[in-house]
């Protein structure tokens, strides 16, 4: 009967994701915040409460993490990183001042101690790469001038993922400053071993573990992928960046092969983590929280805004295109919540969880629309206080120079991988 309740209540789950997929897509909305509220009514304080299915899907929200940073890895080179950490660090530096604070401020100002202020931080600075990508595609700004500016800020915060994740890790787990140390040492040398290795050898990697069956190659790469990231645990590094140095080290078909393979995979687990996050917030537990995400919200939607215009500016794109850069970074989703999801396991402060959820509720919601109307918004006042601007140029054409504008079919080199993110 056990196996009949489980089988009964994750069928119930999937169908139910599935439902919310379709009706996101319809509309042309991110699912993310329907998984999120799809979780808030199955879980504890819900509408209909599970209990036989929990430990099995709390087992694929941690395959989900894997999976979320494996594709994420697998979207990027080596030689990728390293020239966007070259070109684009002082924007990362900005990036992290003025999105990552806030969230540290508020934590401190509620109370939350060091921690908690080290885990909001986190939740406040990454942006969500998947909605911003489906948000540029769905807008037809793959090819505008600012978009390179927009993708090297989401790497360099997924490059700093690599860092901040296994610090994250040391100070849940109660590690004091030498073991905190120790474990971003071994984070740091196993990035840079691997990115290395990726560098001088990533073509005998990509060829040893590539194949013609793809049932063999979903194999190989599945199983080295679970192999790293439990290894990775083990040494506190964690998972989800073992996950995403595998994703690193594979390059050419081996990494398009498994890109193709897994993402449905990646698309069922990521679905069951937010469905799992959902079920460890209690719906109640909201309410109270909701006035200081509700600020949070508006003070980092600012201070987006800030740093994709201020990079945009420094890549010497002109004012309308600065603007875009600035509402399309606004949006924050998964990574968000694996931030988050991380310090609810360790049973760090209770309410931080449902206000990274309803956090993250507001802004997955009002990123497409930031991305869509900051411009005009500006224009608009600019005109009022009598300052000039550079027009809608709502197509790549539009910021070209005179060159560029003739030639329609003229568009800026994209960093690998940007197409196969905005088709997600």
């Amino acid at each position: 009967m056990h196996g009949a309740s489980v089988f009964i209540e994750l069928g119930a789950i999937i169908l139910v994701l599935g439902l919310l997929g379709r009706i996101a897509g319809r509309y042309g909305l991110s699912p993310i915040p329907l998984y999120l509220l799809g979780g808030l009514a199955f879980g504890h304080g819900g509408l209909l409460p599970l209990s036989a299915s929990e430990e099995f899907v709390a087992t694929g929200a941690e395959i989900g993490v894997v999976l979320l940073l494996l594709m994420l890895g697998l979207e990027y080179t080596a030689a990728d990183l390293v020239t966007n950490l070259k070109a684009q660090y002082p924007a990362g530096a900005v990036d992290f001042a003025l999105n990552a604070l806030p969230g540290a401020g508020m934590a401190l100002l509620l109370g939350w101690g060091p921690v908690a202020a080290v885990v909001l931080a986190g939740v406040t600075w990454i942006s969500s790469s998947g909605v911003i990508a489906k948000v540029l595609g769905d807008l037809g700004r793959l090819g505008n001038r600012e978009t390179p500016v927009i993708l090297s800020i989401l790497v360099l915060e997924d490059l700093s993922m690599a860092l901040y994740l296994p610090i994250l890790t040391a100070l849940l787990a109660g590690a004091g400053l030498l073991a905190g140390s120790i474990t971003l040492a071994i984070a740091l040398v196993t990035a840079s071993a691997v990115l290395f290795v990726a560098l001088r050898y990533g073509r005998l990697i990509s060829r040893f573990v590539s194949h013609d069956d793809p049932e063999k190659l979903l194999l190989v790469v599945l199983g080295l992928t679970l192999l790293v990231a439990g290894i990775a645990e083990q040494l506190q590094v964690s998972a989800a960046v073992g996950a995403f140095l595998v994703g690193i080290a594979l390059s050419g078909e081996a990494a398009e092969g498994a890109h193709s393979l897994l993402s449905p995979l990646r698309d069922l687990f990521a679905a069951v983590f937010f469905v799992f996050f959902g079920l460890n917030t209690n719906p109640a537990s909201i309410p109270p929280v909701l006035l200081p995400a509700l600020a949070l919200a508006v003070v980092t939607v600012f201070t987006k805004i800030a740093t994709g215009y201020w990079a945009a500016r420094r890549a010497g794109i002109g004012p309308g295109g600065r603007w875009r850069a600035g509402g399309a970074l606004v949006a924050r989703g998964e990574f968000s919540i694996v931030i988050a999801g991380l310090a609810v396991t360790a049973g760090i402060e209770p309410e931080l969880g449902p206000l990274a959820t309803a956090y993250v509720l507001l802004l997955v919601i009002i990123g497409p629309l930031t991305a869509r109307w900051t411009q005009p918004a500006a224009e608009a006042l600019g005109r009022r206080r009598g300052a000039a601007f550079d027009g809608p140029a709502r197509t790549p054409a539009a910021e070209a120079g005179p060159e560029e504008a003739a030639d329609p079919a003229s568009e800026l080199e994209l960093p690998a991988g940007s197409t196969a993110s905005a088709a997600n």
